[in-house]
Parts: C-alpha cells; sequence; structure tokens
C-alpha cells in the first residue's frame, strides 16, 4: 500500500510541476519584441511603479517585452497593416513569469495595501478580486503568447483614447461596454478587428488582453526572468 501511496505522489508532484517550466535563459522558441518588430514602443508598467500594486513586480529585472515566436510572426503583421493608417502598437505586457502572478495573488492577499486603489480599482473592494477573477494564480501571459497593449499616433506617439486606463478593474474595461463615446467605441473596434484578423482571441473584460488562438505552449506557464 505504501508503494502504491509513494508512486501516486511521485506522479503528482511531477505532473504538477511540469506546468511550470523553470527556465534560466530564455527558451529558444522566445525573443523579444524589438528584435522582431523595431518600431514598436513599449511602457513596461510591470517594470516600474505605475501599476495596480505600485512597485515593480518580481522577475521584471529589465523594462523588457518577450513573446513567443510563433506569436511575433502575427504580431508583425498588426504593426505593419497599422502603419498604413499613420498608427501603431504599444506594448504595456507581454510574457509575464509566473513568479510576477505569484506577486499579484499575495498582494491580493493582503486588504491593507491599497496604495493604488484610486487609479486603478476605485469601485472594487480588494476582497472581490479573487471572486471576480481580476486575480488568478495562473495567468495566460505566463504560457508566452498574450499581450497587453494599445494604438498610438506613430508620429506623435499619443496613445488612442481607449476609454480606460490599463489594467483598470471594473466593466468600463470589457471590450464592448456601451457607456463610451463612439470615438472611443471605434478605437476599441479597430484594435479587434486587427487582432481578430492576425490571428488572437480576445478577452471579455480587458480591452487590451490577447491570446495567440494556437498558442505554442497551451499548458506551460514559464518562470525564466526578464532580464
Amino acid at each position: 500500500m505504501k508503494y502504491y501511496l509513494l508512486l501516486f505522489v511521485s506522479f503528482f508532484s511531477i505532473n504538477f510541476y511540469a506546468l511550470i517550466a523553470q527556465n534560466i535563459s530564455v527558451p529558444n522558441s522566445f525573443d523579444e519584441v524589438i528584435n522582431v518588430i523595431p518600431t514598436v514602443k513599449f511602457e513596461v508598467r510591470y517594470y516600474g511603479s505605475h501599476n495596480f500594486i505600485g512597485r515593480r513586480i518580481d522577475g521584471y529585472q529589465k523594462p523588457k517585452v518577450f513573446l513567443t515566436k510563433k506569436a511575433l510572426v502575427q504580431l508583425k503583421k498588426v504593426q505593419e497593416e497599422l502603419r498604413d493608417f499613420g498608427l501603431g502598437i504599444k506594448i504595456f505586457d507581454a510574457y509575464r513569469p509566473q513568479q510576477a502572478v505569484n506577486h499579484f495573488v499575495r498582494w491580493a492577499k493582503n486588504e491593507k495595501d491599497t496604495l493604488m486603489k484610486t487609479e486603478f480599482y476605485p469601485n472594487v473592494k480588494k476582497k472581490d478580486l479573487f471572486r471576480l477573477d481580476y486575480i488568478a494564480s495562473k495567468s495566460g501571459h505566463s504560457r508566452g503568447s498574450t499581450i497587453d497593449l494599445t494604438l498610438i499616433l506613430l508620429e506623435t506617439g499619443e496613445e488612442l483614447d481607449m476609454g480606460s486606463v490599463y489594467d483598470f478593474f471594473g466593466k468600463i474595461s470589457w471590450p464592448f461596454y456601451k457607456n463610451i463615446s463612439k470615438e472611443q467605441k471605434a478605437h476599441r473596434m479597430l484594435l479587434q478587428t486587427l487582432m481578430l484578423s492576425n490571428g488572437f482571441k480576445p478577452y471579455v473584460c480587458e480591452w487590451w488582453h490577447f491570446t495567440l488562438k494556437n498558442e505554442p505552449f497551451p499548458d506551460t506557464y514559464f518562470d525564466f526572468e526578464i532580464k
């Protein structure tokens, strides 16, 4: 009986930890976005303090952005299509180490830490962040083919008005939220249309969030640091 119990525990442990790839260096299947799309703009929110936690997030050692090579092929097409309209993409986040997700979870459990509540979750109680799926123990970003982005004017770098700030926890961030202006709706629709036509699928609660439909690592959560 003890022998079979040990086999079960060993099997469970191996399969559980197989879900998280503890890589020291960047896997060959990933690349830095700027190497493939040199015209892209970035604002790596989790490297700095302008995010919903208010401080740098674990795993972000440099303000760099990585994606799987398969996702990058499709994202480059989006940038090329936008160029004809004098527009481009600006990336807030892409690959996210599992340790960063763990940081989010620890923060969410500390109900006293509400440093950035006014800007990012004024109408949501912190104790409800898990229940409302704003925070979770796993993120598609850690699989390497999910990206958070917006549209900008190429000439000035100015962001198009999307009706809410990035990472705002609330219904106004839903892609098809109705109580925003026609212009804001048009901007969201343009982003949605281009991402969908180039192989990405949207997320129903965040206008900025897209995942490659046929992502190469649907069951693997990577944890290599961004550096």
